[in-house]
């Protein structure tokens, strides 16, 4: 099978970063499903691992932690999937990844595609719906329901992926008042086609920015990036007793600015459930569907930000140095 690859992690200017190799295809046993991979898009955890993770043992590394497809074949123990489903999901960070024509994904963290849209539709949102998610309703204990409530969530870096998702999420399932970051018109304009309440910019203090807005502090904030640039700011904005949730990775965080004001603070890793095997592990599985069947009543859409063509090296590379760049917006998608 076709696959993109590396042995030695390089900057992504280096050709031997990402490389068109070929690879046997594997065998599904146990849970796992066989998937003819159709579509993928590109994290920043693809760009972060590519730059850090050198291969073992002279082997080949493939990456990529987003993908649509059509199951291939199953293992013996699969129950909830059957060779022709057309599925998404964000795979394992300790397995294989999905930069390859065949990939074996345990059949508890894979979810049925949404029917209304495309492979590279879908393939731009199984990670994000994931961390979105997990950091509303489960870390931060968001509770769904368009009931009355003064709470505010504010969030850091929004036009990202996982931002395009989480402002869609809190917005149309919550009676949270939304707050989005961006610096750049472009990305300003994106989040108000996402129906955010408002936007401001975080390339100034935030707190001033909320305070331009008429709001004085918020209950709940979520930080995407640069956490460790903002965290000043971030405590300053939260209220008393308010929740605060991140997903980057600070080189420090000092989280004693937290305690004056009993700030909770909520780490999301979307990997958790699958290198843990946790009880819950299926939990992402039923996440999915439910994000699919939002998806097709119309409720959230895809966020997919642009479209990078054929999946091979060469153009996979391009789309890591734009999510290098931090200048993307929504989500980066190749198909086979």
């Amino acid at each position: 099978m076709k696959a993109i690859g590396y042995k030695q992690a390089l900057a992504i200017t280096e050709p031997a970063s990402l490389q068109d190799i070929e690879l046997p295809i594997p065998q599904a046993t146990g849970r796992d499903v066989l998937v003819n991979v159709k579509a993928v898009s590109v994290n920043p955890v693809d760009t972060k691992i590519r730059a850090n993770v050198s291969a073992e043992n002279d082997e080949w590394k493939v990456i990529g932690w987003d993908a649509a497809g059509v199951v291939e074949s199953v293992g013996p123990e699969v129950t909830l999937f059957k060779p022709g489903d057309r599925v998404w999901y964000a795979g394992d960070i300790s397995r294989s990844g999905s930069n390859a024509e065949y990939q074996l994904v345990d059949e508890r963290i894979v979810g049925s595609m949404p029917e209304s849209l495309s492979f590279a539709e879908a393939a731009a949102m199984p990670l994000t719906a994931i961390t979105a998610w997990e950091m509303l309703f489960e870390r931060l204990q968001v509770k769904p329901g368009k009931h009355a409530t003064k709470d505010t969530l504010l969030v850091v870096g929004a036009a990202g992926g996982v931002g395009s998702v989480m402002v869609q999420l809190a917005r149309r399932l919550t009676g949270m008042k939304v707050i989005g970051t961006a610096s750049r018109p472009e990305t300003q304009a994106w989040l108000k086609e996402l129906g955010v309440h408002a936007v401001i910019n975080h390339s100034k203090p935030l707190s001033q920015e909320l305070k331009r807005i008429g709001v004085e502090e918020v209950t709940h904030l979520v930080s995407l990036n640069n956490t460790e640039e903002h965290f000043g700011e971030i405590v300053e904005s939260l209220a008393p007793q308010g929740k605060f949730g991140l997903i980057d990775d600070p080189s420090q965080l000092d989280v004693m600015g937290l305690k004056r004001k009993s700030i909770s603070l909520h780490w999301e890793f979307m990997y958790t459930r699958s290198l843990y095997q946790t009880e819950d592990m299926i939990g992402q599985h039923y996440l999915l569907n439910e994000v699919a069947k939002l998806i097709d009543a119309g409720v959230i859409k895809t966020t997919l930000g642009n479209h990078y063509g054929k999946l091979n090296a060469e153009n996979l590379r391009c789309a890591h140095e734009h999510i290098e760049s931090q200048k993307a917006k929504g989500k980066l998608v190749l198909e086979w």
